[in-house]
């Protein structure tokens, strides 16, 4: 096989931090290479040297496309070569349409003038390619998340792709659409274009990489062919850590007291449209010192449940009963449920979590302001305490409490949302997808934060779209199927299957 790509040497260094030191990739044409590695091993760097984000006068070594040296000045100038990135984070405008979206920079113009008939009629072709059912002159916010990825794949090819980039791809997909992905890629390669695959998903990439590269702390670990078992998981997961990783999930004693939260008769009605009722009639409770999951399909009610309960920040119509240590009590809005000792943390930490621009230490004592203040007065030297506790307590990797969250990697991100929360002095705590879009290492450390809580007390209500994530972690699980609980299993009893079973006999 031909090499499409070389990448040789390559050092990046940010003020203080190498963040790239000597890393080595060659990819060969036609073929899906994974590129691998913890949050901060240099992943999405590498691929933001490659296309033109970091300019070629801002790092050392030397990028080599189909045989001769490329010297990127901007995105415009690897595009126009072929590679086509598409990051975690996707760059549609939601009030556009599909159509207008895929052509966005790239504009079907004659003469100046948008040619309309032209844009809609290739928008629909490049759509029914990679599998995108929808009208495309449907604006992009009213499309899931799933649909906007395919959005994202129909631009590139709309710009004729020849090297695709994709930059945690699935993490924010349910695993049909997830699968649907997997495919595209797959039927990409039969047509011939090469791909590289950012994942921290290994049974992704285990199942379609052809060769698999590890990056550890801004160095090239490792290159191997994939032989598409399981068994490539363990090397992988090797390489990353530096070490056997025996168990995923931290081992853990559970003392079980007694109920400390119970609902009754919960229901709630769309944000939106008041006529929809997507909560109905649901009871759980949660014991002191106990992680209860629920597992669902996405759409299966879940965040919707979590957020309604913390204090009304999601849904209209609601009601029902909530109980803390067998006391009814009031969750109407967040400062109240926050003072009643609930916490809940949310999916998405980017848009909801933090305040990306503001330092560690400004996000860590957001939730309990008054816990650092003095007669409204906010005490500098307290809020460096705090922060200071927390950060060595979590273990959150960081050059200072100063440190801006968007610079951090996501599972450091993560820990500082979880210390916000902590910090508020919860007894029960609500997870929303704790361990999405964090890597294995990382995932570990949080499981272990997790079980520690558990330890002193705290009820946790853990929600995950990652069975094996629900069945490693947690005491029950209960089952969530369009809006209702469905089933309720003891850890024992719970598996993969029995959970799809509650799920597939609930429908209709």
């Amino acid at each position: 096989m031909t090499a499409i790509l070389e990448m040789r040497s390559i050092t990046k260094t940010f003020p203080g931090v190498k963040a790239l030191d000597d890393v080595n990739l060659t990819v060969e044409e036609g073929e899906i290479h994974a590129l691998v590695g913890e949050n901060g091993a240099g992943k999405s760097t590498l691929m933001k040297v490659l296309s033109g984000v970091y300019p070629h006068h801002q790092y050392e070594g030397e990028i080599y496309y189909k045989g001769q040296l490329q010297k990127f000045g901007r995105i415009a100038d690897s595009e126009e070569k072929g590679i086509i990135i598409i990051h975690q984070e996707l760059a549609l405008v939601p009030q556009l349409s599909i159509a207008e979206n895929i052509f966005l920079g790239n504009e079907q113009a004659k003469g100046g003038v948008i040619d309309w008939h032209e844009t809609f009629a290739r928008a629909a072709e490049l759509t029914a390619k990679v599998g995108l059912r929808e009208n495309v002159a449907t604006l992009v916010t009213n499309i899931g998340t799933g649909k906007q990825q395919l959005v994202e794949i129909a631009k590139a090819l709309a710009k004729k792709v020849e090297l695709l980039i994709l930059d945690e791809p699935t993490s924010s997909l349910n695993e049909n659409d997830s699968e649907a992905l997997l495919e595209l890629m797959l039927e990409f390669k039969r047509q011939g274009i090469t791909s590289i695959l950012i994942s921290h998903k290994l049974n992704e990439v285990s199942k379609v990489a052809d060769t698999i590269t590890v990056l550890r702390d801004g160095h090239t670990v490792s290159t191997f062919p994939s032989d598409k078992t399981p068994d490539i998981e363990n090397r992988i997961i090797k390489d990353m850590v530096g070490r056997e990783l025996t168990n995923r999930f931290p081992p853990r004693e559970s003392r079980i007291g007694e109920v400390l939260m119970e609902v009754k008769q919960w229901n709630v009605y769309h944000h939106q449209h008041a006529e929809r009722h997507l909560i109905r009639n649901v009871n759980f409770n949660l014991r002191a010192g106990e992680i209860v999951g629920i597992a669902g399909l996405m759409g299966a009610g879940r965040t919707e449940l979590a957020m309604s309960i913390f204090g009304h920040s999601y849904g209209q119509k609601i009601s029902g009963e909530v109980f803390l240590d067998g006391r009814q009590v009031d969750v109407g809005d967040i400062d109240k449920a926050v003072k009643l000792g609930i916490a809940y943390v949310t999916e998405d930490r980017k848009e909801y979590g933090l305040i990306l621009d503001e330092s560690i230490k400004n996000n860590m004592t957001l939730a309990n302001l008054e816990g650092v203040s003095r007669g409204g007065v906010l005490n500098e030297h307290e809020e460096r305490q705090v922060s200071r506790e927390y950060i060595g307590k979590l273990k959150i990797r960081c050059s200072s409490m100063l440190q801006e969250v968007v610079n951090l990697s996501g599972g450091n991100q993560q820990k500082v949302v979880l210390g916000k929360w902590l910090y508020s002095h919860p007894e029960v705590l609500m997870l929303d997808e704790p361990t999405r879009g964090i890597d294995v290492n990382a995932k570990f450390e949080i499981y272990t934060i997790i079980n520690e809580l558990a330890a002193e007390g705290k009820g946790i209500l853990f929600i995950s779209s990652e069975m094996p994530e629900l069945l490693g972690m947690c005491d029950r699980i209960y089952v969530m199927n369009e809006g209702r609980i469905v089933g309720e299993l003891p850890a024992k009893e719970a598996t993969q299957e029995a959970i799809m079973r509650m799920i597939l006999k609930s429908d209709g």
